[in-house]
């Protein structure tokens, strides 16, 4: 049965309604709209998601709709929790789901969950709207494995660093956690089909995470990502000693902008200036 929790949104976003928010000629369509509905119907990217993932143990999922990636998952050999906000797909899941025990499906909002003692990990197709809220949850949980998420592709590429940039988010949490561009996936792959095509994201824990100086890294890249005149030097000098010695240990040189230092280079200019 499906158990009744706080409410979210979950699945996947797509372009409002021209007509307005009230658009949709049935209560699936504004259900649809309402709740930013895209489903995954492409058994290749279900595949790849499975590939990436390789599920086994306890697997939290948000949003599982109609239980593709759910039953994908549990074929896997999880175990999968799955939380889905809209009623009637909470309803129809559990209902096909009921004599399986590798499936439970909670009716709730997967970021006001309580993260789970034991590990365990999250995989799920999540909406654009709630991206950043979801991976946020997933970083704060202290028993998470890893979370393979299939966002916005712009977004995956930007946390993983494919442009060339790094954002505050993958620096902050780059000592207790890797992330990884994986597959992309076709807008085509959904249905409605949004507006921009997908990408799987895959943020893990780090097997030997840093354990002493978590504040005064993140003191230090909030500090250098804070622009002070214009490039992570100018930045550091304000309140650090050494920071001269401890760019050329990084190999960073002393013109470079906040947001092209590596993750690993922020390290490295942790240990020299905080240690």
């Amino acid at each position: 049965m499906a158990k009744n929790l706080a409410h979210g949104n979950y699945s996947h976003t797509q372009k409002k309604a021209r007509n307005g928010a009230g658009g949709g000629r049935t209560p699936v369509d504004r259900a649809r709209r309402t709740l930013s509905q895209n489903f995954l119907v492409d058994r290749h990217a279900v595949e790849l998601m499975i590939k990436a993932a390789a599920p086994e143990g306890l697997v939290l999922e948000p949003g599982p709709g109609e239980g593709v990636l759910t039953l994908a998952l549990a074929e896997a050999g999880a175990t999968v929790v799955g939380y889905e906000i809209d009623p009637r797909l909470a309803g129809r899941l559990a209902s096909r789901t009921r004599s399986d025990p590798r499936i439970e499906v909670i009716r709730g909002d997967f970021t006001q969950a309580r993260a789970p003692r034991e590990p365990f990990a999250v995989v799920g197709n999540i909406p654009y709207s709630i991206t950043s809220k979801i991976v946020d949850w997933c970083l704060r949980a202290p028993a998470l494995t890893s979370a393979t998420l299939l966002t916005q592709r712009e977004y995956a590429r930007k946390r993983s660093g494919d442009y060339g940039r790094w954002s505050l988010v993958t620096v902050e949490s780059w000592p207790w956690f890797s992330w990884r561009l994986g597959d992309p996936v076709g807008r085509e792959s959904f249905r409605p089909v949004p507006s921009v095509d997908s990408a799987i994201l895959r943020v893990e824990r780090r097997p030997q995470p840093l354990v002493h100086g978590r504040r005064s890294y993140l003191e230090l890249v909030e500090l250098g990502f804070g622009g002070v005149g214009g490039s992570v030097r100018a930045s550091l000098k304000t309140r650090y000693d050494g920071v001269d010695a401890a760019l050329e240990a990084a190999e960073v040189a002393r013109d470079t902008v906040v947001g092209h230092v590596h993750p690993d280079q922020w390290v490295t200019l942790w240990e020299r200036l905080c240690r």
